[in-house]
């Protein structure tokens, strides 16, 4: 098995220091991206839809948050985010907090409830890419921590 350093390396020698123009590359990737993250979307525990969960995972992370911060994080527009957060508030997983600088805006935090589901689904999720891992052998293991780091430039551009 080849080295995925040397396997770079060697890719982009063969084009003149850049990486090749590969479609069928790109095409097996994006099917088994997104294969996994469906799976990994059904992993999701509860009455929460995928994107209520990703509107809360940002909440964790970005939160305090208001509305308009989090369409634009979840890249939605602005009634659909008004509806997950009240669909979340209704779940008791976040709380409204009129913001203290400006009455205009709300703030949206996640409640001890909220924590605890964000926490379930991340062990969900770990404990069934766990369970798929144990199937692979060392040199499969190692190949896959070896793309790690390469899979996660693909994403750098994207914040």
């Amino acid at each position: 098995m080849s080295d995925p350093a040397d396997l770079r390396t060697e890719s982009r020698t063969a084009a003149g220091g850049s990486p090749p123009d590969d479609p069928e590359l790109a095409a097996r990737l994006r099917l088994v991206l997104n294969r996994l993250a469906r799976r990994l979307r059904s992993q999701t525990p509860g009455e929460l839809s995928p994107s209520l969960l990703s509107a809360l995972v940002t909440i964790e992370r970005q939160g305090p948050i208001t509305l308009g911060e989090l369409a634009r994080c979840e890249r939605v527009r602005p009634p659909s985010v008004s509806r997950m957060a009240a669909s979340l508030e209704r779940l008791g997983l976040v709380r409204r907090e009129t913001d203290s600088a400006d009455r205009r805006f709300a703030r949206l935090s996640l409640t001890s409830e909220g924590r605890r589901t964000v926490q379930r689904a991340r062990t969900r999720k770990t404990a069934y890419l766990a369970k798929k891992l144990r199937k692979l052998d060392q040199a499969e293991l190692a190949v896959v921590r070896a793309a790690l780091p390469v899979l996660e430039r693909l994403l750098e551009d994207d914040s």
